[in-house]
């Protein structure tokens, strides 16, 4: 088979119903839509979540919570992630993004103490857990706050 002998399969194209165009089409006179009413009408019908006068399901479900305009986005980056890094190494927020251990820095890159780590290290970071920075200077490494 070539591809100019390709062909869609019986039935798979199939031509568009032209509506209106007359009795014999089965689709003629009022189209499909039926006889008169909102529907019937060029641009008729009700808008989303209209539930025909009945309160909607949006306004019956209560109001909840808020959003906080001051959240800061924490980029949260495991031990064991620091591993593929060369012993004696400086680890940065941006030389994590290099290494693409994280795919971006948001408001900050905290380092927490999931894992082991085997190397021994210079991790500059916003923030550290307790459990990481104890894990980083028994490795031989420092911890500095950035």
């Amino acid at each position: 088979m070539k591809l100019h002998e390709l062909k869609p399969a019986p039935g798979a194209r199939t031509k568009p119903t032209r509506r209106g165009q007359g009795i014999g089409s089965g689709m003629g006179k009022t189209a499909g839509r039926g006889h008169k009413g909102q529907k019937a009408r060029s641009g008729g019908g009700v808008r989303p979540g209209f539930e025909g006068g009945q309160m909607p399901l949006q306004r019956r479900m209560p109001k909840r919570g808020f959003t906080n305009r001051f959240k800061k986005e924490i980029i949260a980056v495991n031990i064991e992630k620091l591993n593929r890094f060369e012993n004696g190494t400086t680890v940065t927020p941006e030389a994590l993004l290099a290494a693409r251990v994280i795919k971006k820095t948001g408001d900050g890159v905290k380092i927490l103490g999931n894992g082991n780590l085997e190397k021994s290290l210079t991790v500059q970071a916003h923030a550290f857990s307790s459990t990481a920075r104890q894990k980083i200077e028994a490795a031989g490494g420092r911890a500095e706050v950035i």
